[in-house]
């Protein structure tokens, strides 16, 4: 059955990503539709809010009668210098020069400042080329000037920073100058290739010590408009122009801006492959756009696609109005909602273990009376379902834009919390609420559906969410990220629980582990599917805890060989679902794809090691908290191993109530370790999984507790009458 069922899967994911390849425009034909010049205008430090129609007057111009969108600019520090976007621009990947100072965080070092030229050789390429190799990044500097000469064509650069991004993977730079107003018109019709550096932005307000500014931020962004203006005024005829903001301003960091006007770019938004957002992008699409504007085809080494545009009805000034609108919401979100993921964390989780601390006191007898303790035991069960609300709610709050109230955090909150109360009310006064596993059915059905469905609509709740995917760093985009994963699969494992459970009792066995495996396999189609959920280390956690449970529920024993079969399900279809994203046109490819590429390239290894860096360094900076997750961990293999000990007995009664619970409860132990040890981030999975599950395994033992609490008082009732 588990063959046939693994058949199945793999013929289905096939078959819906086949669909994606059919559907799946690649960057070469976009190429090969562009013909002509395009200027790239780099500038840094800029967001949407700076750009309105009487202060940048120019930049209005190209918002109006071209195609914009949000750009995220992360490098690979935390913030991104204005070398460190030119040379992201030269390499189509995160880059970033050395940054001298001895703060230990880069972001609170002073930027360098622009390269010298001496000759046609950029001098400090040798320390740019050292710091890439430091990185496991596979950044390739000097990638857009190779590709330009290698089709035949020429590339004129102007400004120091223009320079970097211009040169070749050898350091040397040809047509280069400074960027001088007298010769713009000459200079910017020399070659179809052209990079200006109009300047960046340096707030004053928010430079590291050390960095001096140069004016004020107003002053600064007037300047650099009238430069533009000089350089679109002066470009050739017929040209695509990009203004991109390479960079962030100071320390802080947050989406920036992106335009483009041209025969390739009318009215509307810019849409990325690479973010499957419309109006927002990545930094490295600029290097595959300027690629493509002149008909080249964009390398695979290139980690962004070419923007294209989503027309709007017209030009006129209120269509304009309403795109900034939007990408200031974008960069509003993402900016607001990024200081406020770590203090959201932190008091929900000392929340959480006081909810747990009031459960542990309940039920040993130290808080309430005989007489209250239904009353008590009530209240709990209440808190541990709203508890379990709030996961989901954190998604659902993005319906509304909080970001726009003039204090974010009560605004979210509020919203947060009025969505918590209409899911508990629903949970706890619906006709399931006389089920000890109702409440926790239905909340786990409310959050799988949410998410299920926002990743097959475009992960748009989940952008910018206290729980969801963060633009400003720059990770993901689209599909399911490690703490919305730990929330799917908590969520489908639990349903499952709940929905077997319920069968096993009307003596349904095999009717519970089909709906278990019914479950468990829409939850891998929609995590794993490389133009949904597009998640390469889900399956092979998700897919073992599924058969384990249905094996449970079926009275087979995970033997050797079984366990082996299954090792190797996974394995070949994790590779099955890359390879078939491999297909793929490069531009379209998620990094499932982009990693099979890099097992073909010889790369893979910098992407293992990167994702290790990146599990250390969450653990390190989280601890001490992060260190509980794999004490959490086995602290709970333990507490099943031995139902009867770690005071766990209320937990034992609950599964003559709900006999899948151990088993299902096993499954998502494994599902969780599994998540943890693979996947880069991975602590976050069992600790964001453990904020779902906790609660409502709580209000399932609480519920039992009450049902015979309520019995016992019942029985001394009518014994008293008598």
């Amino acid at each position: 059955m588990t063959r046939r069922a693994l058949a199945v899967a793999l013929a289905l994911v096939a078959a819906l990503a086949g669909a994606g390849v059919g559907l799946a425009r690649s960057d070469a034909a976009v190429a090969q539709d562009r013909t002509g010049a395009v200027v790239l205008i780099g500038t840094g430090g800029i967001s949407w809010s700076d750009i309105d129609e009487e202060t940048t007057p120019n930049l209005w111009l190209l918002l109006r009668d071209g195609s914009s969108a949000a750009m995220s600019v992360r490098s690979v520090a935390a913030n991104t210098c204005p070398a460190d976007g030119w040379l992201g621009l030269s390499a189509g990947s995160r880059a970033g020069a050395p940054r001298d100072g001895a703060a230990a965080d880069p972001a609170d070092r002073p930027c360098p400042g622009p390269p010298t030229v001496v000759g046609d050789r950029v001098t400090e390429w040798p320390t740019y080329v050292a710091a890439a190799d430091a990185t496991a990044f596979d950044t390739r500097l000097g990638l857009l000037g190779q590709q330009v000469a290698d089709s035949g064509m020429c590339l004129r650069s102007l400004g120091r920073y223009a320079a970097a991004g211009a040169a070749l993977p050898d350091g040397t730079v040809g047509m280069w100058s400074e960027l001088d107003p007298e010769n713009l018109l000459v200079d910017l019709n020399a070659c179809p290739v052209t990079l200006v550096d109009v300047g960046s932005v340096r707030d004053p307000d928010d430079l590291p010590e050390g960095e001096l500014g140069s004016g004020s931020r107003a002053e600064q962004i007037r300047e650099i408009d009238q430069r533009i203006g000089a350089v679109v005024d002066a470009g050739p005829n017929g040209a695509d122009f990009i203004v991109a903001s390479l960079a962030d301003a100071g320390r802080s960091e947050r989406l920036r801006m992106v335009l483009a006007r041209g025969p390739s770019f009318g009215p509307g938004m810019l849409v990325s492959e690479s973010t499957r957002q419309v109006g927002l992008a990545q930094a490295a699409d600029v290097t595959a756009t300027v690629l493509s504007c002149v008909g080249m085809a964009v390398p695979d080494a290139v980690q962004g696609s070419t923007l294209t545009t989503d027309p709007a009805p017209d030009n006129s000034e209120r269509r304009a109005l309403e795109r900034v609108q939007t990408l200031r919401d974008l960069d509003e979100a993402s900016h607001d909602v990024h200081g406020l993921v770590e203090p959201f964390f932190q008091v929900f989780a000392y929340g959480q273990l006081a909810v747990y601390l009031l459960v542990l006191l309940v039920w040993k007898g130290r808080i309430g009376s005989e007489a209250t303790r239904t009353t008590v035991l009530g209240r709990v069960r209440t808190l541990s379902v709203a508890a379990a609300a709030v996961p989901v709610s954190t998604f659902l709050a993005n319906l509304v834009p909080w970001w726009r109230f003039p204090v974010e955090m009560v605004a979210l909150v509020a919203v947060v919390l009025g969505f918590v109360a209409l899911i508990a009310a629903a949970a706890l006064r619906g006709p399931w609420r006389h089920w000890a596993l109702g409440p926790m059915a239905f909340v786990s059905a409310v959050t799988m559906l949410v998410l299920a469905t926002d990743v097959i609509t475009g992960s748009r709740l989940q952008l910018s969410s206290l729980m969801g995917l963060q633009p400003v760093v720059g990770g993901r985009y689209y599909g399911m990220g490690n703490p919305t994963f730990a929330l799917f699969a908590t969520a489908t494992l639990l349903l499952a629980t709940a929905v077997s459970s319920a069968l096993v009792v009307r003596g349904q066995r095999q009717a519970a582990a089909i709906a278990v495996g019914v479950l468990g396999f829409v939850a891998l189609v929609v995590d794993a599917a490389p133009f949904w959920g597009a998640d390469g280390g889900g399956p092979p956690a998700l897919l073992p805890a599924v058969v384990v449970f249905v094996l449970a529920i079926l009275g087979l024993r995970l033997t050797v060989k079984r366990g082996l079969v299954l090792a190797a399900a996974v394995v070949v279809v994790f590779f099955a679902v890359s390879g078939l994203d491999w297909l793929r046109a490069p531009g379209s490819r998620s990094h499932l794809g982009r990693f099979i590429q890099a097992l073909i390239d010889g790369t893979a290894d910098d992407i293992v090691v990167r994702k290790a860096e990146q599990n250390l360094e969450l653990i390190r900076d989280t601890a001490p908290l992060s260190l509980l997750v794999p004490l959490a961990l086995l602290v709970l293999a333990v507490v099943l191993a031995r139902p009867t000990s770690w005071g766990s007995r209320a937990l034992q009664r609950s599964y003559a109530v709900a006999p899948t619970l151990r088993a299902g409860l096993v499954a998502l132990l494994l599902c969780l370790a599994i998540g943890f040890a693979l996947n880069d981030s991975g602590v976050a999975i069992p600790a964001v999984g453990a904020t779902l599950a906790v609660p409502l395994i709580v209000s399932v033992t609480v519920g039992v507790v009450l049902e015979e609490a309520r019995a016992q008082s019942g029985t001394r009732a009518g014994r008293r009458r008598r």
